[in-house]
């Protein structure tokens, strides 16, 4: 029998969730319900749930949860267990069918209500992802109900079993970024049963993983996955997954194809000889980064997460930073910053399962920066889907709170400083970083204000704890304009004869649009958006796509030549020496996901002066 549960709509839940972040576990055991005055019923189908069942309920999600230390501390490993636990009694004994599970009212009303001291023990001061399921997959109950939703197991002894193959992060790149293959259950147990019997010693499993469903994406247009036998369908999967191990254990990137097929390469994915990316002829370059004397050692301590291809740490360098360690999940960005510069620390991995205890290198740093993943730009209209870059800011400010550097520095998009949507995010930030001593500080900055050719807001959070965070100012604009697009780019334009370079070089006398880097779940390189396409035109520039080389001679006077790797790196700034790792797609986004390294040197110079007195 399928049964309604009570919803707790989100102008009632909103209120509830702000109160309950500042209550205690105890206080919040106190607040616990079966049901509340504002929660409403869908008209239709099936029985309203009881009381008494709720009741029951709550028994036993508290008895799994004392399991794992409510209502003191947990730990990872005990929290994946109750997760396990709970996902199988929710899907069993709720008696929800999927329509209901779907229904985010729902799942606020159990984590706000009914077990809101479970839900807050589970994830202290959560984000409203959590607790009002704004997203699905993120919330504390109704992430997991899916979960066994997807790999329930009808005709097995032990039909939840699979739930623990594989943990929230993976489960989240096969539900909630991979729709095509976690929308059926069918594929979702045989991707499980895969998996568990692969070889994955010596490994980054996330990344193999990654891999894994990427390639099964490329396979899903040819093959009807729901149609094909469980056994048939292994093969077919062993297959794909041994070309993901054999992948990663090489170093080589993901493949073009799958199932043993291979398809040309096509010119955007041209191989750079040797991994370095070459060097173009000298141009009027903007604003550069003064590098540490030779031999010196800059006075300052620093780690960097989602390090990127290096160029907010080559600023913060310039400013007195010494990385002592940088983190990034991606092997050409990690390769990147290992040509360019061998000393460094880099750790290869995704920054969910970086430990700083097992790095001493963390300890005692003055700073903690990183340039985060883009959050929904809510100008854009926003994206459904950045669950992940939500998750990796919460990271970082935990990592923070672990590592207790003296200062902070975290840059994404300027709608996290200055959106009414985010709000609740940055208050959120704000209380967690203040408990432990830190004053936090937001500001856009625009790079074209620090001599980068290119107008590039970014929104920056700095954190400072006493006696510091009273000396901290920000960084203010330089008085002399930006270089424009001409001329940076114009003698690279005219560096293979092009006659059209001088003319193209005073049409595009402006600084330049903002350069998107692209996101990994889309195409190959090129300029962005349509926006931002039809501002690079107007500018002669066409955005389609990245060039291989400067224009030559033959190329029409009148035409519009498309940008390269190296042209995109000089409007980021980047100095010419710096090599870039990768083909051309990676490349180019390891570039357009940069911070300027002028821009990151003239806030690391603030906090430098800050920390120095």
């Amino acid at each position: 029998m399928s049964f309604l549960y009570p919803r707790l709509l989100t102008d009632q839940a909103r209120p509830l969730r702000d109160e309950y972040q500042h209550l205690t576990i105890t206080e919040l055991t106190a607040r616990a319900a079966t049901s509340h005055a504002s929660a409403v019923y869908v008209a239709t189908g099936g029985d309203r749930v009881s009381a008494e069942r709720l009741r029951q309920l709550r028994t036993a999600v508290l008895g799994l949860a004392a399991q794992a230390g409510f209502p003191d501390a947990s730990d990872r490993v005990r929290n994946a267990e109750f997760d396990i636990g709970v996902a199988a009694l929710l899907h069993a004994e709720t008696g929800m069918v999927p329509a209901e599970a779907a229904s985010r009212d729902v799942w606020a009303f159990l984590a706000l209500v009914l077990l809101p001291d479970v839900a807050h023990w589970r994830y202290p001061r959560p984000p409203k992802d959590r607790v009002m399921a704004t997203d699905l997959t993120r919330h504390v109950f109704g992430r997991l109900w899916w979960r066994a939703q997807l790999v329930r197991d009808p005709d097995s002894p032990t039909p939840y079993a699979a739930l623990g193959i594989l943990g929230e992060a993976a489960f989240d790149q096969i539900y909630a970024r991979r729709v095509a293959l976690g929308g059926s259950p069918h594929l979702v147990r045989a991707i499980l049963r895969v998996w568990e019997d692969l070889d994955l010693a010596g490994l980054n499993e996330r990344r193999t993983l990654q891999d894994f469903l990427k390639r099964l994406l490329r396979l899903a247009p040819f093959v009807l996955f729901d149609a094909v036998d469980g056994d048939a369908l292994d093969q077919e999967l062993r297959s794909v997954a041994r070309e993901s191990v054999e992948a990663q254990r090489t170093g080589g990137p993901p493949g073009p194809g799958t199932g043993g097929q291979r398809h040309r390469r096509d010119r955007d994915h041209t191989d750079v000889p040797n991994g370095v990316a070459p060097q173009l002829p000298p141009a009027s370059q903007p604003a550069s980064v003064t590098p540490p004397v030779r031999g010196s050692r800059p006075p300052f301590r620093s780690v960097e997460i989602c390090a990127g291809a290096g160029a907010q740490a080559l600023g913060l360098e310039a400013a007195g930073f010494d990385p002592v360690l940088l983190v990034d999940s991606k092997p050409d960005a990690c390769a990147t910053i290992k040509h360019n510069r061998p000393a460094w620390d880099v750790v290869c991995m995704d920054v969910a399962d970086f430990d700083p205890t097992t790095h001493p290198a963390t300890s005692d740093i003055d700073l903690l920066s990183g340039g985060l993943p883009r959050l929904a730009s809510v100008a854009s209209g926003g994206r459904s889907d950045d669950a992940e870059e939500r998750s990796v800011l919460d990271t970082a400010v935990r990592l923070a709170l672990l590592m207790r550097p003296k200062a902070l520095m975290f840059e994404n998009l300027p709608d996290l400083v200055d959106s009414d949507v985010l709000a609740t995010e940055r208050k959120a930030i704000e209380y967690r970083l203040g408990e432990a001593g830190y004053r936090s500080e937001w500001r856009v900055l625009n790079a074209a204000d620090f001599g980068v050719p290119q107008n590039r807001r970014s929104g920056f959070l700095v954190a400072l704890r006493e006696p510091y965070s009273s000396r901290f100012s920000w960084p203010e604009p330089e008085a002399s304009r930006a270089p424009t697009v001409g001329r940076v780019l114009g003698p690279s334009m005219a560096s293979d004869g092009w006659p059209g370079a001088e003319r193209w070089a005073a049409n595009a006398d402006v600084v330049a649009p903002m350069l998107v880097g692209g996101s990994d779940r889309r195409g190959g390189a090129d300029l962005g958006p349509t926006g931002s396409k039809r501002a690079w035109a107007a500018l002669g520039v066409n955005g389609q796509s990245l060039g291989d080389a400067p224009p030559r001679a033959t190329f029409a006077v009148d035409g519009q030549p498309r940008l390269t790797v190296e042209q995109a790196a000089m409007i980021q700034a980047i100095p010419p020496d710096w090599n870039v790792v990768g083909r051309k797609t990676s490349r180019y986004r390891q570039i357009g996901h940069a911070m300027p390294p002028p821009l990151a040197a003239a806030v690391g110079r603030a906090l430098a002066a800050a920390l120095g007195g």
